[in-house]
């Protein structure tokens, strides 16, 4: 089972960047009316970000069915960490575990602390995660580590949170 499965995990390539964004902003909509409205944008990610994220090291991974991709999460190694990024599933493929099947492909890939940012009203996404064993660090040591390994805006910064593996 292990050997079918990584089949299903491959690692994206340039030729799946219009999937990418596609899945990114449909599931995206979720976020709109839960994050702050001055974060919020159509699209979500706009298909420059995408590009600058993979050029600043963001491997993305991907679920797919058939050939076609229905959810995907990125690894970025920053400093002594890595970063789990950007994790998404098509809203009409949701709750089928794609999103635990791509997790459990990326933590192996690491041998550094895992850490994951998400946004503070994202409970859906929290859970998720605290589901997979991270848990949510408090809101100073969050918005140091946002500040070190993240470049996001600092609005973003206020806004967000960090998960850590248990035992990190």
């Amino acid at each position: 089972m292990d050997r079918e499965h990584e089949k299903m995990i491959p690692r994206c390539q340039e030729t799946d960047i219009d999937a990418m964004h596609a899945i990114i902003n449909d599931a995206a909509s979720a976020c709109e009316g839960v994050i702050p409205a001055d974060r919020w944008q159509v699209p979500y990610m706009p298909m420059e970000e995408l590009h600058q994220e993979i050029a600043d090291g963001v491997e993305f991974w991907g679920d797919e069915e058939g050939g076609r991709l229905l959810g995907v999460m990125g690894i970025q190694k920053v400093r002594d960490v890595t970063l789990i990024r950007h994790a998404y599933v098509t809203t009409a493929h949701r709750d089928r575990g794609i999103g635990s099947r791509l997790l459990a492909h990326l933590r192996p890939m690491t041998d550094r602390p895992v850490l994951i940012g998400t946004w503070r009203d994202a409970h859906w996404a929290i859970r998720f995660y605290e589901k997979h064993g991270v848990r949510c660090l408090p809101r100073e040591e969050s918005s140091r580590l946002l500040r070190r390994y993240w470049s996001i805006p600092e609005r973003q910064v206020e806004t967000s949170i960090v998960l850590a593996e248990q035992d990190a």
